[in-house]
């Protein structure tokens, strides 16, 4: 595979550190259950407490439920003692844990979004190169772990050095994300599209057959054909491809070499060579 713009893979620091926050969060529902079974507790034993103080010195006489006026305040003042500190330390505890949950919370949200800007080209809004890095692997151990079929698909955009030189910097990235919008909707939802760098892009498509993949592939060129009709630009925009599949148990990094060679040879019309 082609080096050029290539960067380092993702570290996992965040992906570990997302990971964390989400078991914080699990234990701070099991804090919030902890919490409410003292509540239960607590009125429980208050309860038990006052029928043990009410209950011996409750005096039956015809059929009347008499408590000796000695025991009200006591009995008055303890309870409202018991509740009151209660109260403060179930408020306490439930600040604290909503605290704890608002901060969790928001560092996750700004995790994922760093996370999710350092993995998208902000240009064409695709995968970027360190999420290749990132995203390939798994796709590579699951298609091992499932026996499952793995395409991967280049693409170079015809001649584009010339047109961004001729027009600018701004035609051209517009061009990209022209591209990048045609490549979007003419792959699967379940396809990965990627902006290698430059005008090189690469689409791993998961469960596919090198016969399956000409479908898309045909839905590319025909919305390139029309979006070159519509344009009314003065170039013409093309591509070449080169596509080969994963086999079970191999190195990806000779179909990638393979899909790479093989863009080489069409782009320079070469006679392949095995």
């Amino acid at each position: 595979m082609q080096t050029k713009d290539q960067q380092p893979a993702l570290p996992p620091t965040m992906l570990a550190r997302a990971e964390q926050i989400q078991r914080e969060i699990q234990q701070l529902s099991g804090r919030d259950l902890q919490l409410w079974s003292i509540a239960i507790l607590v009125v429980v034993v208050l309860t038990a407490g006052m029928l043990a103080l009410v209950l011996p010195n409750v005096i039956w006489a015809q059929r009347v439920i008499r408590v000796e006026h000695a025991y009200l305040p006591q009995l008055f003042f303890g309870l409202i003692s018991l509740i009151l500190l209660f109260n403060i330390y179930l408020v306490g505890q439930k600040v604290a844990l909503n605290n704890t949950r608002r901060s969790l919370i928001s560092e996750l949200i700004l995790n994922e979004r760093l996370e999710s800007l350092s993995l998208i080209d902000p240009l064409t809004q695709l995968f970027n190169r360190r999420a290749m890095n990132e995203m390939i692997p798994r796709e590579v151990a699951r298609a091992n772990r499932l026996s499952s079929r793995l395409t991967f698909l280049t693409i170079d955009l015809d001649n584009f050095r010339a047109i961004n030189s001729k027009y600018g910097n701004i035609e051209g990235n517009f061009l990209l994300r022209e591209f990048a919008r045609l490549l979007t909707t003419s792959f699967r939802g379940g396809d990965i599209v990627f902006r290698q760098g430059g005008d090189e892009f690469l689409v791993v498509m998961p469960d596919t057959s090198e016969p399956e993949s000409d479908a898309p592939i045909r839905r590319l060129h025909s919305a390139l054909e029309q979006w070159n009709i519509n344009s009314g630009k003065s170039y013409q925009l093309g591509f070449n491809s080169g596509i080969a599949s994963y086999v079970t148990g191999s190195q990806v990094e000779d179909v990638l070499r393979a899909v790479d060679r093989q863009l080489y040879q069409k782009k320079h019309n070469l006679v392949p060579v095995f």
